[in-house]
């Protein structure tokens, strides 16, 4: 058996399609004028007072002065809420394009670093400051320096480790 389209839930399809038929237009020209000619956002705005009238369409009056009435309503009640909305809003900063400015040379910051780590440097024993420069700035391995030096790979870790601390302990204290 073929059921019948529901008439009722026709009806408020039938009833939006006029009102926009009936409306749209105007209600654009008033929205245009309150945007200060933005089409964009009349639209916009437009849309989302025929959303509100779908929406709560059995609070529309069914007479057409009335309807226009209640919709212009709507819309000017959203220019007002956008308005409000943007006051409210911090102003959007753009950032500066900054890129340029080459930052891998910063002649104060390195010129400071270099300074605190000699005095750190500065204060470990030589022998500490021996084994941290043939370690991390000549890059040659614990077994390497080890025979170099004369000890065993273990003595050249622990002192290793030591003078790091070292080295770490004076930083702070700097």
């Amino acid at each position: 058996m073929l059921l019948a389209p529901d008439e009722s839930a026709a009806a408020p399809a039938e009833r939006m399609t006029a009102l926009h038929a009936d409306h749209a237009a105007a209600l654009l020209r008033v929205l245009l004028v309150l945007t200060h000619g933005q089409r964009q956002t009349a639209e916009d705005l437009l849309q989302e007072t025929m959303l509100r009238a779908w929406r709560h369409l059995d609070a529309v009056p069914t007479e057409t002065d009335a309807a226009r009435r209640w919709l212009l309503t709507v819309a000017r009640r959203l220019v007002i809420d956008g308005v409000r909305l943007r006051l409210n809003r911090p102003a959007e900063v753009h950032l500066l394009d900054m890129t340029w400015i080459p930052a891998d040379d910063d002649t104060t910051g390195t010129a400071l670093a270099s300074h605190t780590i000699r005095q750190a440097l500065g204060r470990l024993s030589p022998a500490q400051r021996r084994l941290l420069r043939e370690v991390y700035l000549v890059g040659r391995s614990q077994q390497e320096v080890a025979g170099r030096l004369g000890m065993p790979v273990g003595t050249v870790k622990s002192r290793t480790h030591h003078a790091l601390c070292a080295l770490r302990t004076s930083l702070k204290a700097a």
